[in-house]
Formats: structure tokens, sequence, C-alpha cells
């Protein structure tokens, strides 16, 4: 295992504790006057706790002091990189040099793990800054690709909270920021896998943010671009805008907005892009909707809005995937809160909603879903109900809990709060948790990235 340490380099004072949490909280100072399922359908696909995490840091402490203690599953994870912060342990402030809350990973074609981490400080709660890109050789060699400095202006002019990152056909690296930029809006960015650091897209750089503001997922296509989703801006006649489906080119490194949701027929909002086998791409948008991106074509698929539960809508969280014809996901229900699974056919019929198997205010926090090798949907719950998270598997044909896993907590070696969740080719599980983990003494743990041997069949 390999502990990321304070170095001798300077240290550089949203859905994820982080990243997810962070969204929501810009939607809040950018969207003020949206209305609060807005916010809601940002923030509960994977964490809507990060106020609550670390203002009353004491009490989740004591929380999770019991969950650690109460923890017996056997299948224990191994804590591969540790990300530490140097500084003020008890109050968890301090500078992160290699970053902090590693927020999302993925596996490249080199075998590699590559991620972000949303802060490289801790101690500002109303915006933490910074972040880092990152590579993790499957034995635990961490290599720093890029660090979003503050610059001059202390305006992070290159972005700040770095979001999801992808693979692209040129072999590099794609993500996008949830703020910073010239505008202050995000970025969209790619960086080499050894060097090389480049600003593709500054979000809102044009009147009135028709180019989109709050980007989330991108998504590597099957035609070799990229494309993803801004939560708003757009031409779309919403307040601060309806948002858009926009396309990045690797090839020529073009920017371009591809569809605008208009707030009615076309929905408003959208999130969780998501790839189909076809190269075609689904989301929801107030309701499930299907983007082909070689012919333009786009369609809110009827009889896909999601039903009341008495006066309350629901909705579904921000992750979803494709398998046996269908589209699974999980759903939440505005209010009375909760998580639980549904299922609906690619053509927008039969949808079906699974009674919730977790009924808490925050449903858990579902943040990594995953369709495993053994065919059942694994996910990282972000809190749980036990303030320092688990891993869960659904089935698909039933959508009850089939088993839980309970290795994080406050003294554990692979820290607390999960977020991303991955299965490689052997059937391990690889993931990031955005708390704690064990470091030497003078520093603070702030995050981990981990593998789990689950006992899943190779994919």
């Amino acid at each position: 295992m390999k502990t990321v340490l304070f170095s001798p380099t300077p240290a550089h004072s949203m859905w994820a504790p982080a990243s997810l949490s962070g969204a929501r909280r810009e939607m809040r100072n950018k969207c003020g006057a949206c209305p609060f399922f807005i916010m809601s359908r940002v923030s509960l696909g994977k964490v809507n706790t990060r106020m609550l995490q670390k203002l009353s840091i004491a009490v989740s402490l004591a929380l999770l002091l019991i969950s650690a203690a109460a923890y017996a599953a056997a299948s224990q994870p191994v804590a591969v990189t540790t990300f530490a912060c140097s500084g003020n342990k008890s109050q968890r402030v301090g500078p992160c040099p290699h970053g902090g809350e590693p927020s999302f990973l993925i596996q490249g074609s080199d075998g590699n793990f590559y991620g972000t981490s949303f802060v490289s400080s801790e101690g500002d709660q109303s915006q933490p800054n910074g972040g880092t890109v990152f590579s993790v050789t499957p034995s635990g060699q961490f290599t720093l690709l890029h660090t979003f400095l503050p610059g001059a202006k202390n305006n992070y002019p290159n972005g700040n909270n770095p979001g999801s990152i992808t693979e692209a056909s040129d072999g590099n690296l794609y993500g996008v920021t949830f703020n910073g930029g010239v505008p202050e809006q995000g970025v969209v960015y790619r960086v080499g896998r050894k060097s090389g650091f480049k600003v593709i897209h500054q979000f809102c750089s044009v009147r009135n943010c028709t180019d989109g503001i709050i980007a989330s997922k991108l998504v590597a296509g099957l035609d070799g671009n990229l494309y993803g989703l801004t939560i708003a801006g757009g031409t779309g006649s919403c307040f601060a805008g309806c948002g858009t489906i926009f396309r990045v080119v690797p090839a020529t490194g073009t920017y371009e907005v591809m569809f605008n949701f208009d707030g009615k027929a076309d929905g408003d909002h959208p999130i969780s892009l998501t790839l189909a086998p076809d190269g075609s791409f689904y989301g929801f948008s107030g309701a499930i909707f299907h983007y082909v991106p070689a012919t333009g074509d786009f369609q809110s698929l009827p009889g896909t809005t999601f039903p009341l539960f008495g006066l309350d809508g629901s909705f579904p969280t921000d992750s979803m995937v494709i398998a046996n014809g269908k589209i699974y996901g999980l759903y939440t229900i505005y209010q009375m809160g909760g998580a639980g699974l549904f299922e609906v056919n690619l053509d927008g019929s039969n949808l079906n909603l699974f009674p919730r198997y977790n009924t808490t205010v925050s449903g858990g926090s579902p943040s990594g879903v995953l369709l495993a090798s053994d065919g059942n949907l694994w996910v990282a719950e972000h809190v749980a109900n036990n303030f320092s998270g688990d891993l869960i598997s659904l089935s698909l044909s039933t959508g009850m809990v089939l088993k839980t896993l309970k290795p994080f907590g406050v003294h554990a070696a692979v820290g607390a709060l999960p977020t991303a969740l991955l299965q490689v080719k052997d059937g391990t599980l690889w993931g990031t948790t955005t708390m704690f983990g064990k470091v030497p003494a003078g520093h603070f743990g702030d995050g981990v990235v981990y593998r789990l041997n689950a006992g899943l069949p190779p994919r």
C-alpha cells in the first residue's frame, strides 16, 4: 500500500462527497430561484451530505467508530493508495499536495487506473479548492498528472474541483470541472497520461451561457467522440437554461452543443448519460430520453415519467446501466427519500419500480453503480445508514439486497464514505473512499483507492 504524503513541492491553497455535492452547491449559488427538485436531482445520484459530514464532523466520527466496531464481513478490501494531508488533524484543515477526496476512478486501456481528487487543500467548507488528476498502477505506484492551481487572481483559471474523467480514442484523458475557468463555471480539459494539460472549453464562455453550465458525466462514444451533459445553460427557456448535450472531438479538440433541452417536451436539467450497445445514449430529463449521435435524433420516451407517491414525485438517481435489453437504475422519492431499483425496456415500455430497499432520507446516498460479472447491480452507498458507507449488491429480478459489505470506517485502512466503484477483468472490485485512511503522524487521511476481492467471477 502506498501513502501519498506531503512533498517539498508547495501546496496549493458536488454528486461525490466532493464532486456532486459540489455541483449541488454550485447549482444553489448560480440558480437560487430554481425549484428544489432540480438540486435534488443533481445531488441524489452521488452524494448530498458533504456539508453535513464536514460541519458535524464530531458526530460523524462517533458514528463511524460504532460502525467500524460492528463490521464483520469476510471480504476485506486492501488500501492501494492513501491520500494524506498535513495540518490540523482534529479539525481536518491543511494542504493535500497530491489531492484529497478521490471521487472518480477508471481503468485505462493500459491497465492502469486514472482518477480525480476533488480538492488539494481542506479547510474551506463553503468552497473547497483545487483538485488533482492522478494515476495508480495495479501494484500501487502513484503518479500525480496534474494539479489545478489558483492562478495569480486566485480564480483557478484552468478549472477547479474536477469531476468525471474518461479515456478518449486518442489515448488521452478528458474530464470536466465543476468550478473555475475564466467565467468560473467549469471547464472541459485534456491531460496526457504522462504529461501535458490543456483546457478544451470554458463553460459559459458565450453570451447567456448557451454553451452550457454545470457539466456532469463525460462519456466516450462508439464513434470516437466524447459526449456529456450540462445540467443548466443552453437555449432552453428555463431559468439559467434547461441544459444541453455536448460533444468533444478529440481529433480536433473542438467543443459543440449538439442538443438543447427546451424545458417542455424535451424536459430539462438532464442527468445520467448512458451509452447503449448500438452507440446511442439514454438519460433522464423529466422522462427517459434517447439520443442518437449519428443522426441527431432525440426522443423523450412515452410512459417513462416516474410516478407519484401520494403528492411526492419520484425520479432516478444519476447512474443507469443497460443489460438484457433493459435500462436499470436507482430511484428516489421527493421528500420521502429512500432508494429502490427500477427497470424499463429500451423503447420506454414497462417501467417498473421495485419496492425501496432503503427508506432513509438520503437513501444511503448511492454513488458508484456497477453491473458486475455475477449479473447483479453493485452499489457504493456513500453514507448508508451508518455514516461510513457500504457496498451492496441488488438482484435485477427482484430489486432486493443480496449482500452487504461494511469494511469502511474512521479507523479502517480503506477509510470511509465510498464513491467510485468499478470491476476489472479478473473480477476484482476497485473503488475510492473520500475520507480517512491510515497515514503517518502529523497527517490526516483524506480518502483511499482500494481493491476488494468479493469472490466475483472474471468479466
